[in-house]
């Protein structure tokens, strides 16, 4: 019995102790000079649409991201009314390549939202990196259908 607990115990330590790991969604051989940025490793684009009493999110959820790929959120306003979007938790459990607000180009640290105060496009590409389940939501709101569930698995 003791030799039992001993073995399971010693399993659970080593259990504990290995790193989890990201896995890119291509062999690791081909992802060359550009690492996880490299074109076999993308991920399909997220589209969200801010529209006034529309849904953010038109497809199946939550989003399934895998950890270790990359991602393009484009997030399209139509200007009807001010509107914004957040997710925190979401926002720091990636990593930020870059944000594009017409053709410019932003390298920021962190975000806890964008804001649209007329109609336009955000493209957000970023790798998913801590697992878990996350929302990106119009501020207070209540409604299922003004936000969207991203799953980093």
């Amino acid at each position: 019995m003791k030799k039992i607990t001993l073995a399971l115990a010693t399993v659970a330590g080593l259990m504990l102790a290995a790193p989890a790991t990201a896995a890119p969604l291509c062999d690791a051989a081909k992802l060359g000079f550009a690492g996880l940025l490299a074109k076999c490793n993308r991920g399909e684009p997220i589209n969200l649409s801010l529209e006034s009493g529309k849904p953010l999110y038109a497809g199946e959820q939550p989003v399934k991201l895998q950890s270790g790929a990359y991602y393009e959120l484009h997030i399209v306003a139509d200007g009807s009314a001010e509107l914004a979007i957040t997710g925190p938790q979401f926002l720091r459990a990636i990593w930020m390549n870059e944000i594009v607000i017409n053709d410019i180009e932003i390298r920021p640290m962190a975000i806890d939202s964008i804001e649209f105060d007329a109609g336009g496009t955000v493209k957000l590409s970023f790798v998913a990196i801590k697992p878990g389940t996350y929302d990106l939501y119009i501020p207070n709101t209540t409604g299922e259908s003004q936000r969207v569930s991203l799953a980093i698995q």
